[in-house]
């Protein structure tokens, strides 16, 4: 396990888990000071996003502060009531965020043939004829949109260290659906 040096935000390290916590993926969560698993990829994001609300976000905000207390009367100045509430929510997403942050472990280079966070897995679902692509990540970085689902996802969670050829049943919002994993890479 390599050792955080003071000045490197980022956690690099190979994470080496009970297969039976990492399947379930009770080590990917966001609560207090547990571990969070994510990809490189979705920590740089996070450092982005994080280094973006208080630098830019929070000088903006009060900028708008100082600019809504010169009209006077607080009691009636919605411009300030907006103002007030945009900062409480930065100030929690910035806390937020570097908890995230300091519990972040980056997954990278895991020996197994498995689906792992970081997995780019093709699914074809049973009776189909079309394969749908998957990114496996952590739960901070899903985004359907993108293909990008989480590790604790119906489908992410059924998955886990299944290897190519393997089928699965997932019970999903939509009822049970049957998959073949065609790909993995």
């Amino acid at each position: 396990m390599a050792k955080k040096k003071k000045d490197d935000p980022i956690i690099e390290e190979e994470v080496e888990q009970d297969d039976q916590d990492f399947r379930s993926g009770q080590a990917s969560t966001t609560q207090d000071d547990q571990t969070l698993l994510v990809t490189k990829e979705g920590l740089k994001k996070l450092q982005e996003e994080l280094e973006n609300l208080k630098n830019v976000r929070r000088k903006e905000v009060s900028g708008r502060l100082k600019e809504a207390i010169s009209y006077g009367d607080l009691s009636e100045n919605s411009e300030y009531e907006e103002a007030k509430n945009e900062q409480a929510f930065i100030e929690g997403r910035i806390l937020e965020l570097e908890n995230q942050v300091k519990n972040a472990k980056v997954v990278k280079g895991h020996t197994t043939k498995g689906v792992q966070i970081g997995s780019i897995v093709k699914l074809k679902k049973v009776g189909s004829s079309n394969d749908e692509q998957y990114t496996i990540v952590g739960t901070t970085e899903a985004d359907p949109f993108e293909n990008k689902i989480s590790n604790e996802s119906p489908i992410g969670h059924a998955i886990m260290e299944l290897k190519k050829g393997d089928k699965v049943t997932v019970e999903t919002p939509s009822g049970k659906q049957r998959y073949e994993i065609t790909s993995l890479k």
